[in-house]
């Protein structure tokens, strides 16, 4: 029997796959091959495809696998009645009270007044203004130490 799955290719934590067709009791990775169909990338999710090798392969007898069955399902290759399509397993969550949306929102902090910022700036001001009245007067004291 005939097994249409896909054939792990790339390099490690980057996965390209083959879709291949091959006897169903040989593994993926002993690359006795049938025939290669095509190709899927899953980061960019694109398929590449023969799809009238695939239909034909299909309608002699070869069994898709789960994934590579919902891929041919979603780029519009016509599976046989017999193709069962699993659905997708329903998971469970853990300390779903943890999770973001169900936190309550967050209580938003008052703007400050903008007389606020106005104060702070007439301070420094004056604090500057302060220094620069007390500079010049220790400054001649510094001159008369020097000239004495």
């Amino acid at each position: 029997m005939l097994a249409i799955r896909l054939q792990r290719t790339g390099r490690k934590g980057h996965a390209q796959y083959r879709v291949v067709v091959q006897e169903a009791r040989l593994t993926p990775t002993s690359g006795r091959v049938v025939y290669r169909l095509g190709n899927y990338d899953p980061h960019a999710k694109v398929l590449n495809i023969d799809t009238d090798k695939a239909g034909f392969y299909l309608t002699h007898g070869a069994q898709p696998s789960d994934r590579v069955a919902r891929l041919f399902k979603n780029n519009g290759v016509k599976l046989p009645d017999w193709v069962s399509i699993a659905a997708p397993i329903k998971r469970s969550v853990k300390n779903a009270e943890k999770l973001r949306k169900h936190q309550p929102p967050a209580p938003k902090e008052a703007a400050p007044k903008e007389e606020a910022p106005v104060a702070e700036e007439a301070a420094a001001e004056e604090e500057v203004a302060v220094a620069e009245e007390a500079a010049p007067a220790e400054a001649p004291k510094a001159d008369d130490k020097k000239a004495a």
